[in-house]
C-alpha cells in the first residue's frame, strides 16, 4: 500500500482540493483508495459531500473500531474524515514525551494492506498532527500555487521536512504540483521556470485553473462527476497516471 501525504505548510494552494480530485480519479482507475483528512476543518467531507458521524478523531481516541470510523464515499473510495475532534488529538499528540509522532502510523494500522493507496490530505501550518502525518507517510506530494509566497512556502516546507527525514528516512518528496496555472499570467510561467530549476524530475504537469473545480463543491460533486470535460479533470487524470505509472 502506497502512502501518500498530500502536505504543505502554506494555506490555500488547493491542497484538498488535490488530495480528493487524486483520491477519487485513483478509484475511478480502478486502485482501491483510503483518503485521511487529518485537517480540522473537516474539507474532504465537504468536497466529497458527505457528513461522516465520526472519524478519525475518534479513532486515535480509541472510542470507534477502524472498520467504524471510515465510509465509502464513493465506489473504491473510502473516506477517514476530518473535523473539529483533531483539535484534542493535536493536544494528545503535543503531551506525549515519547512517540507522540507515530500515534498516526499506529492508529491507522488496521488498514494495512487494505487499500492500494492510502492518502493523507494535511492542514496547513507545521503542527504534530502534520509531523504525525509525515511519519506515516512514505512519499510526499506538495502542491504549490504559482505565486512567490507559495514557492518560498515550498522551500521553507522542504527545508523543514529535512528535521522528520533524520527519524523517518523513508519519507521522501516525490511530487511537487504546481496549481492554479494561468498560461496568459506571465508570473505563472516564471514561477513555474523556478519549480523546474529547483525540482526537476520531482516537478509534476501543472493543474490549470478551473471555475469547474471551484463550482463542484457547492453541488457535492468533485469535478469528474460536475465537469468531465474540463481541463481540471483532465489534468488531475494526467497526475494519476503519472502516480500509477511510478508504482510499476
Amino acid at each position: 500500500m502506497r502512502k501518500i501525504a498530500v502536505s504543505l505548510s502554506k494555506g490555500g494552494v488547493g491542497k484538498s482540493t488535490t488530495a480528493v480530485h487524486l483520491a477519487h480519479s485513483l478509484a475511478l482507475a480502478g486502485s482501491s483508495v483510503l483518503l485521511v483528512d487529518t485537517d480540522a476543518q473537516g474539507q474532504c467531507s465537504l468536497l466529497l459531500g458527505v457528513k461522516p458521524a465520526a472519524g478519525l478523531a475518534e479513532l486515535v481516541n480509541g472510542s470507534i473500531k477502524a472498520e467504524e470510523a471510515v465510509i465509502e464515499a464513493r465506489e473504491r473510495l473510502w473516506l477517514l474524515a476530518g473535523g473539529r475532534g483533531l483539535a484534542g488529538v493535536k493536544m494528545q499528540i503535543t503531551r506525549q514525551e515519547i512517540g507522540g509522532e507515530r500515534t498516526l502510523s499506529d492508529a491507522l494500522e488496521p488498514f494495512d494492506g487494505h487499500y492500494d493507496f492510502l492518502l493523507l490530505d494535511t492542514a496547513p501550518g507545521w503542527d504534530a498532527l502534520t509531523i504525525a502525518s509525515l511519519f506515516c507517510a512514505n512519499e510526499i506530494l506538495a502542491p504549490v500555487s504559482l505565486d512567490v509566497a507559495s514557492l518560498l512556502g515550498l522551500l521553507e516546507f522542504k527545508r523543514s521536512l529535512g528535521a522528520v527525514q533524520q527519524y523517518h528516512q523513508r519519507t521522501e518528496l516525490k511530487y511537487v504540483l504546481p496549481t492554479f496555472m494561468n498560461r496568459r499570467a506571465r508570473k505563472c510561467e516564471e514561477i513555474l521556470g523556478h519549480l523546474k530549476l529547483h525540482f526537476g524530475e520531482l516537478l509534476c504537469e501543472p493543474i490549470r485553473y478551473s471555475v469547474r473545480l471551484s463550482e463542484a463543491p457547492g453541488y457535492g460533486q468533485t469535478v469528474f462527476e460536475y465537469a468531465p470535460g474540463c481541463s481540471g479533470a483532465q489534468d488531475y487524470r494526467e497526475l494519476t497516471k503519472r502516480i500509477k505509472k511510478d508504482a510499476k
